[in-house]
């Protein structure tokens, strides 16, 4: 998870963080939003409603899937930046929220009051609690907790020959945090509290809404950071700065201190880039098999 703050808060400028500021320039400035298309045209909000909706974090994470897409529309709204457009022809919805699960559970409220859909899937990244979980690893979960010792059972049944077919796949427990969790030891002591593999920020919380309204519901998590993952000096000092200006004062000294640590840095933004492209690659096989009926998470 430090993975996505250092990319998106530091390469992408903090002060202007892109979901932060779209939510705030549609607060102030959009009362009744319409879509607004490519080429300028406004699309009528009820012919952008789907069937499935994903929703993640940050663009840094929807990205890759966002790339696989065709006639994007997007629309900015005040829990939520959407793009709608198709994949391989089926319409669906990409949200990004912003982190945290307050933001989460907003965003997916909203979304399902737009959309009506039948599926949201809570996707993006996630960090590794125990060693078979390598960066680059895909998670599915089959329950979500939390540290107030929430379990939401996700009802995933996954055949077991498909764990086999694709590599680097993994089903099991996922955590959601309210912090960054940065510390192998810590992220040991998790998983042993909690038995799960993974924790994020994010999901439990789109579950518990999901649950709530009736809605079907999928959590496919890559993993962005493994266990005993650590980050460059410079960048564990900037995260343990508490205010913005403590955080660019630490990052502007990096860089003239040691100035490959920029380069260190790109590194990282590189392997979220990486990290994105493999999650909508996965995704996108996944997202047909959403229309199976009778039993919908079995695969």
């Amino acid at each position: 998870m430090w993975l996505r703050w250092v990319v998106t808060n530091l390469l992408h400028q903090v002060a202007q963080e892109k979901v932060r500021e779209a939510v705030e320039r549609a607060k102030k400035h959009i009362k009744n939003p319409n879509a607004q298309a490519r080429g300028g045209a406004e699309v009528p909000r009820d012919e952008l409603r789907c069937d499935l909706v994903l929703l993640y974090a940050l663009g840094i994470e929807s990205g890759g899937l966002v790339d696989r897409m065709v006639d994007v529309v997007t629309t900015e709204c005040p829990s939520f930046v959407e793009r709608v457009g198709k994949l391989e022809g089926r319409p669906l919805a990409v949200a990004e929220s912003g982190v945290g699960r307050q933001a989460a559970a907003r965003a997916a409220e909203d979304l399902i009051k737009i959309h009506h859909p039948a599926w949201i899937v809570s996707a993006g990244f996630a960090a590794a609690l125990t060693a078979e979980l390598r960066c680059g690893h895909i998670l599915m979960a089959n329950a979500v907790t939390d540290e107030r010792r929430k379990d939401l059972d996700v009802g995933l049944h996954v055949d077991p020959r498909s764990l086999d077919a694709v590599r680097a796949m993994h089903v099991g427990r996922l955590l959601t945090v309210d912090r960054m969790i940065r510390d192998p030891d810590e992220k040991r002591k998790l998983a042993a509290e909690f038995a799960a593999v993974a924790c994020d920020m994010e999901t439990m919380a789109v579950a518990q809404v999901c649950r709530r309204r009736q809605v079907r519901f999928l959590s496919v998590r890559i993993i962005s950071d493994g266990l005993d993952d650590t980050l460059p000096a410079e960048v564990e000092h900037m995260l343990n700065q508490q205010s913005f200006a403590g955080k660019l004062g630490a990052a502007t000294r990096a860089v003239f201190q040691r100035p490959s640590s920029m380069k260190d840095m790109w590194k990282l933004r590189e392997t979220a880039l990486r990290a994105s492209d493999r999650l909508a690659k996965f995704l996108a096989g996944v997202i047909p098999q959403l229309e199976t009926r009778g039993n919908p998470t079995a695969m």
